[in-house]
């Protein structure tokens, strides 16, 4: 069977679906969503590539800033570091490999895992984590389903009482969220054996969203209604009793919406070309939404979080590389071709023309002093 048949047997047997169920279907369906069908999606050969994929430097960079993190926390002698959604492994290894080799007391305090509910890519983790896999300092996790109604806990692998750094890179994006416009909210019914775009009643959930962190949508416009994100991040949030939540998306705020931008982000994503027609071949795509920050840092704040001021991507690794002049690029560069390219690949990461200034990073704190948090070198610019 393939995903649009079920995605028809479901409508026929329970009436319209709501678009957030759609996406959920496309991207996380057990046997045929787009995350669960094969592991071939990231890098240059996939459909998009993560800043993982651009080189080993992010994930050194993120290595030296969770270093900092372990310090700053007092430098217990365990500290779970759990990463959602981590695709292929390459940034888990990345921090990893330059953690045991730069900072041997914090390589021993840290177990890492990462929670991933393919089975396609925890068979990749198995192979890109191998040996990190077989000495104990790294666990794969399955996590529970994400569903439109249910929001899953996360998979801590250490008891509560143990420091714990959440990390979380392009997660949030691929979280189904609703769509919205003047005659309503969206769902999709059958008609003539063709999928229908129909519309209802906007929910007081979603009304009460777009007040408080959105817009009201425009004549003509279809604007994203992420409920489920605020959610998870709660339940994040809920987990994490003594520690720090690192976010790493492209997204918005909401005084960027008021001014005019950001509109409208929902997109698909295959062989590295963007779309919008997110009905086009269901299960064999990327869809995504671009994150509200806004919301995100509202329900970290609700759940008795600090929440720093959001920085770019740009900031956040220009204030962790500042005190070496980036040296964990350039390390291994023996020849002057070689440094050239890693230039390169890290101007991608920092600039604007690049990744750096639409991504940004939400960093959220627990049990911290706050006094100490500033210190860290991630906030030191902006």
């Amino acid at each position: 069977m393939k995903l649009r048949q079920r995605i028809e047997r479901e409508i026929r047997e329970h009436g319209p679906m709501p678009f957030s169920r759609f996406m959920e279907l496309c991207l996380y369906d057990p046997e045929l969503g787009y995350y669960s069908r094969h592991a071939e999606q990231f890098g240059k050969a996939g459909d998009f590539y993560t800043s993982s994929d651009v080189h080993a430097v992010f994930g050194r960079l993120l290595a030296r800033q969770f270093e900092e993190m372990w310090r700053v926390l007092g430098s217990p002698k365990e500290i779970e570091l759990l990463e959602l959604g981590p695709g292929r492994g390459l940034f888990a290894r990345d921090v990893l490999d330059w953690s045991e080799k730069k900072w041997p007391d914090f390589f021993q305090a840290l177990h890492y895992s990462v929670e991933e509910r393919s089975p396609e890519l925890r068979a990749r983790l198995q192979q890109t984590l191998s040996k990190h896999l077989s000495t104990g300092r790294a666990q794969v996790t399955v996590p529970e389903p994400v569903t439109h109604s249910a929001i899953p806990r996360i998979s801590r692998s250490l008891p509560a009482q143990i420091p714990t750094i959440v990390f979380a890179n392009e997660f949030f994006d691929a979280l189904p969220v609703e769509i919205v416009g003047q005659k309503g909210e969206l769902h999709l019914d059958i008609r003539e054996d063709h999928l229908v775009e129909v519309w209802f009643s906007i929910t007081p959930e979603a009304q009460a969203f777009l007040d408080r962190f959105s817009v009201q949508p425009e004549p003509q416009e279809r604007l994203e209604v992420p409920l489920l994100a605020p959610s998870y991040m709660k339940r994040i949030a809920a987990e994490v009793t003594r520690g720090f939540v690192t976010i790493i998306d492209y997204g918005y705020t909401r005084d960027e919406q008021l001014a005019g931008h950001h509109r409208g982000t929902l997109s698909t994503f295959r062989l590295h070309s963007e779309g919008s027609n997110p009905y086009e071949a269901p299960g064999e795509q990327d869809i995504t939404a671009h994150v509200n920050f806004t919301a995100l840092a509202a329900a970290a704040t609700q759940a008795g979080m600090q929440v720093q001021k959001l920085r770019t991507q740009s900031q956040w690794l220009m204030g962790i590389g500042e005190s070496n002049q980036f040296a964990d690029a350039f390390e291994e560069c023996r020849l002057p071709q070689e440094q050239a390219k890693v230039a390169l690949q890290l101007k991608h990461l920092v600039t604007p023309a690049g990744m750096g200034e639409s991504f940004h990073v939400l960093l959220a704190s627990r049990g911290v002093n706050p006094d100490a948090v500033s210190t860290l070198a991630g906030l030191r610019f902006g």
